[in-house]
């Protein structure tokens, strides 16, 4: 056999074995790059819930806070006791921790729309509290404003997340529903 006849089966073993090690390179990057956007993922999902579940419980005891004061009707009105505000004050320092792990989790968009929320939700405090601001506030619009940055966060992180769609369709409250106020 010629020295040709000999080279170009070894080049096309080679050629073939350059190919495989390539395809098989390409392909385990590609699962290892799968592998850990699905890890983030997950982890960025559940730090975003938690971090949402405290702010709501959160927003809850403020509510009931403002209710205890007479600035707003609602179940079950709550005093601001040493005790009350100690728990509630656990409850922030949880928010706190938890808005640590998003920021380090997170993306721009989705942190600046968590420090937005911070900010609507602690002005919910000072007004559930008393605490004296430079403007007076209210704590209708405040509560707007808060639901506003909450549904801002939801949206930001499920786009963050790449959950398709909006996060909800408004739905009107059903007329008969309304509840009946009453002057006194």
């Amino acid at each position: 056999m010629s020295l040709s006849g000999q080279i170009i089966p070894l080049a096309g073993v080679a050629l073939g074995a350059v190919t495989s090690y390539l395809a098989g390179t390409l392909s385990e990057r590609s699962r290892w790059r799968r592998e850990q956007s699905v890890r983030w993922d997950a982890r960025r999902l559940d730090a975003y819930a938690e971090y949402m579940h405290t702010v709501k419980e959160l927003a809850a005891r403020y509510h009931r806070m403002a209710a205890g004061r007479g600035l707003v009707t609602g179940p079950a009105p709550l005093e601001a006791t040493a005790d009350v505000l100690a728990e509630t004050g656990a409850l922030e320092a949880r928010r706190s921790a938890l808005s640590e792990t998003c920021a380090l989790l997170g993306d721009t968009e989705t942190n600046t729309a968590a420090k937005t929320l911070d900010h609507c939700l602690w002005r919910l405090e000072l007004l559930a509290r008393d605490v004296p601001t430079e403007t007076v506030q209210n704590w209708d619009q405040a509560a707007v404003e808060f639901r506003q940055a909450q549904q801002t966060y939801i949206e930001r992180a499920r786009i963050g997340l790449g959950v398709p769609g909006p996060a909800r369709r408004d739905v009107a409250w059903p007329a008969q529903w309304q509840p009946v106020r009453r002057e006194p």
